[in-house]
């Protein structure tokens, strides 16, 4: 697997996600503005890996304004930017959120700046290390669920790609695939950016893992042909009622996996559920430009005047979904009651500290 993203102290290291599959290119991000452009260009992608990138980011900010008299202020400035960069992602809010607290935390303990780099620089290390590790948790007990000889459907990509390693819901696909369960992939192309073809189908292909790839507007016959069995997708925000906001067509389907009575899986880590709203509506939805659909890769595809709607993601409602893959478990109906659960075991680990 190659690697999304590496830290190098002075700088953050990212794998240019929009070059690929044909060019394998770094882009060395030596202060927070660059990573902000990264995120906006979908340079880096997938709500893991943005959160990632944002505390590394916040690091790189932070090293900008250290000696300044009024820190908080300025590092809430730089915080509100890079949060700003893609808003529906709740794991690069959570992050830049993380840091920017620990730090008010450390200013109040009357650390002196060196150990507040120092620390700040680590959380961003543990928000890291630590998706790994969930990631390969999520895969076992989502490996646990799929159907023998699994025919699976996922979206997007939500892979090694999106995140800091292994993935959500390809992370369940690898450990099917691992213990023998998986019989093969079909991943949709996922417009506008074909995450699915450039992404999802050459991070399998490298793995060894079998893939097939259709088009969007394929995926209705090819359950009905092809026997898929199980979907599996990722998330980007999930409200407290189990509405999850994720690549734009999710949402259709989890209406085919309805009709076609197959279950409809979402993979997440904890911090991708937004405890603080209650439903999908409160989701802010990214609207895109509209030459992401008018042209691939600089070369027109629509009438250049043609009005465009690209939204960047839709909401699944929570009724929909079969059940929510975590590292704490899999989440099943209602959802009310065990996100509610889920937050009240995030807050006991309190994973997430510069405290010692």
């Amino acid at each position: 697997m190659v690697k999304t993203m590496k830290w190098q102290s002075s700088a953050l290291i990212l794998l240019d996600q929009t070059k690929l599959p044909i060019n394998v290119e770094f882009i060395e991000c030596k202060d927070y503005k660059r990573v902000i452009d990264a995120i906006k260009r979908l340079e880096v992608r997938g709500a893991p890996a943005i959160g990632a990138a944002a505390g590394f980011a916040m690091v790189l900010a932070l090293k900008e304004i250290i000696s300044e008299e009024n820190l908080l202020a300025s590092y809430a400035v730089r915080r509100d930017e890079i949060i700003a960069a893609r808003p529906t992602a709740v794991n690069l809010e959570w992050a830049a959120n993380l840091l920017y607290t620990s730090v008010e935390e450390m200013l109040e303990a009357k650390l002196d700046s060196v150990l507040i780099l120092a620390n700040i620089e680590k959380l961003a290390l543990k928000i890291y290390d630590t998706d790994i590790e969930k990631n390969k948790t999520m895969g076992t007990f989502g490996a646990e669920i799929m159907p023998e000889k699994a025919i699976v459907l996922t979206h997007c990509n939500a892979g090694a790609l999106a995140t800091c390693g292994y993935g959500t819901a390809l992370g369940v696909i690898r450990a099917a695939y691992e213990v023998g369960k998986l019989k093969m992939v079909y991943s949709d192309e996922t417009r506008p950016l074909l995450q699915g073809s450039r992404l999802t189908a050459w991070e399998l292909l490298e793995d060894g893992i079998p893939v097939t790839t259709i088009t969007d507007n394929m995926a209705a016959w090819t359950i009905l042909k092809k026997g898929i069995n199980a979907i599996v997708v990722g998330a980007d925000r999930i409200a407290s009622n189990g509405d999850t906001a994720n690549k734009i067509g999710t949402y259709g389907l989890a209406v085919l996996a309805k009709e076609h009575n197959i279950p409809f899986y979402i993979a997440a880590p904890a911090s991708t559920f937004d405890f603080d709203i209650a439903t999908g509506d409160e989701i802010k939805i990214e609207e895109r430009s509209g030459d992401e659909v008018r042209m691939f890769q600089g070369i027109p595809s629509a009438p250049p005047n043609v009005a465009v709607f690209n939204p960047g993601f839709d909401v699944t409602p929570g009724d929909l979904i079969t059940g929510i893959i975590t590292e704490y478990g899999v989440l099943e109906k209602p959802y009310i009651s065990a996100i509610a659960k889920l937050k009240e075991n995030v807050s006991k680990e309190n994973l997430f500290t510069w405290k010692a």
